[in-house]
């Protein structure tokens, strides 16, 4: 080989060697760019393979034949930008076209000049379908819904025999309103197992949480209206149970006072001691203060009289004590006591207290009885009980002239009372005349009455 071939040889195998150094990079890119490049997947509803205007327009054409709704739109495409015109029945139908249209490959925008018809047969037209499909859904549906149907009613039945097994509520229950009210609880109850039941096997539970959920608003709204209503039956379900009172107990609620006739479901029934009938709310009754005269016999009363401010009041004490133990209806246990309440201007008042028994002892007129009593023995033996007594000053009249000594009176004589039994006058019998009108009232009435003898009262 000649040297001048050598050197052609070696400046085509560097300009080789450098062409190859060069084009490396861009062969290897080249030849990885098919591997990294990754196919636009197609839409995954409509798969189509269009590429160009014709076959977008000729695959948006195929679909709305298929579509009853949009049989009256017209498909036109250039560029990739798809014109639709034509009719539709409605704005639905018209976006739905629309939406199909953007949802095949190779379209860049949609252009929408669709017009809806106002025509009544493609208004109704769909309606009627509707009614038509959802009638012939309805129809093969009966025999579900007949068994739906069914089961309920037997769930509802059964829950209606359990609640109106009366004996079994009754043994359970305290008294008879609290019976009832479990009664209607279970039936209740029942009602909704089997209207659950029942949705559950027609699928429409979703409904039910709807129904549930409006039924909770609507009973929230209720519960806001009539809470004075429900305050008053939580109160007689708790007087029921707790028994704060016996019929005929002669009782005193807040300001109320009478004899108890019955405890309804609603109110407390009292007999007034003038023979009248009152009312009290029951929500009243339980967060009233009940002072009960009837649980504890033995009652205590009291009075007060004053002596002049010269007497001896514990003479005066001991002379009223001596007539209290002398009366026939004072317990002498415990014994008569008497002590001074205050010492005043002009004389000093002293308090007597007694025992006596309700049960064989009207309270008023042993008290008043009392009283006479008393007063009569302190002017027996020589003590004053004086009136007021004013002192008057005259301004202007020089010095007032001295006031005269008062003298003492001795005891007033009593005047004879004409046609008088001393036996009547001091009778202390107990009054049964209410009670026998409480007892006419119970015996007479059909009102429920929650008082059970039978438990304690608390």
């Amino acid at each position: 080989m000649s040297k001048v071939h050598l050197l052609l040889f070696l400046r085509h195998a560097a300009a080789a060697l450098v062409f190859g150094l060069l084009g490396a990079p861009a062969f290897v890119a080249g030849a990885q760019a098919p591997e990294q490049a990754e196919p636009a997947s197609p839409d995954p509803l409509i798969a189509t393979s269009a590429a160009d205007d014709s076959e977008i327009e000729e695959r948006i054409a195929a679909i709305f034949a298929q579509i009853d709704s949009l049989n009256s739109v017209t498909v036109s495409v250039q560029d990739g930008v798809v014109t639709l015109g034509g009719t539709a029945a409605n704005v639905s139908a018209s976006d739905r076209a629309e939406q199909i249209a953007l949802r095949l490959q190779g379209v860049v925008t949609v252009e929408n000049q669709i017009d809806r018809t106002l025509t009544i047969e493609e208004g109704v037209s769909p309606l009627i379908g509707s009614f038509q499909g959802r009638m012939r859904s309805f129809y093969r549906s009966l025999p579900l819904y007949g068994l739906a149907l069914g089961v309920f009613l037997a769930i509802a039945l059964l829950a209606n025999m359990l609640a109106g097994w009366k004996g079994l509520w009754r043994r359970l229950m305290p008294n008879p309103f609290l019976g009832e009210l479990i009664s209607g609880a279970v039936r209740l109850v029942g009602i909704l197992i089997g209207l659950v039941v029942a949705m559950n096997m027609l699928s429409a539970m979703a409904m039910m949480g709807t129904i549930l959920g409006g039924a909770g608003v609507i009973g929230l709204a209720l519960g806001f209206a009539v809470r004075d209503t429900l305050e008053n039956y939580i109160s007689s379900i708790m007087l029921s149970v707790r028994q704060p009172f016996r019929a005929n107990d002669h009782v005193v609620i807040d300001t109320h006072e009478g004899k108890v006739v019955r405890l309804t479901s609603r109110s407390t029934v009292l007999m007034t001691l003038d023979g009248n009938h009152l009312r009290i709310p029951n929500s009243a009754v339980f967060k009233a203060v009940i002072l009960n005269y009837t649980r504890n016999p033995e009652r205590r009363f009291n009075f007060d009289l004053g002596v002049d401010a010269n007497d001896d009041p514990v003479a005066a004490m001991q002379q009223g004590l001596a007539a209290l133990n002398n009366l026939p209806f004072i317990l002498t246990t415990p014994a008569p006591e008497a002590y001074i309440e205050t010492v005043g201007d002009s004389n000093i008042m002293l308090s007597f207290h007694g025992w006596l028994n309700q049960e064989a002892t009207n309270f008023r007129k042993a008290r008043g009885l009392a009283i006479s009593a008393t007063k009569d023995a302190l002017e027996t033996g020589g003590f004053t009980l004086p009136e007021p007594i004013y002192r008057l000053r005259v301004e202007g009249g020089g010095e007032p002239a001295p006031a005269p000594a008062r003298a003492r009176p001795g005891p007033k004589a009593r005047k004879p009372v004409q046609d008088q039994d001393p036996e009547t006058a001091a009778d202390v019998a107990p009054d049964h005349h209410i009670d026998r009108k409480v007892n006419e009232e119970r015996a007479g009435s059909a009102e429920d009455d929650l008082l059970d003898a039978g438990r304690p009262v608390e």
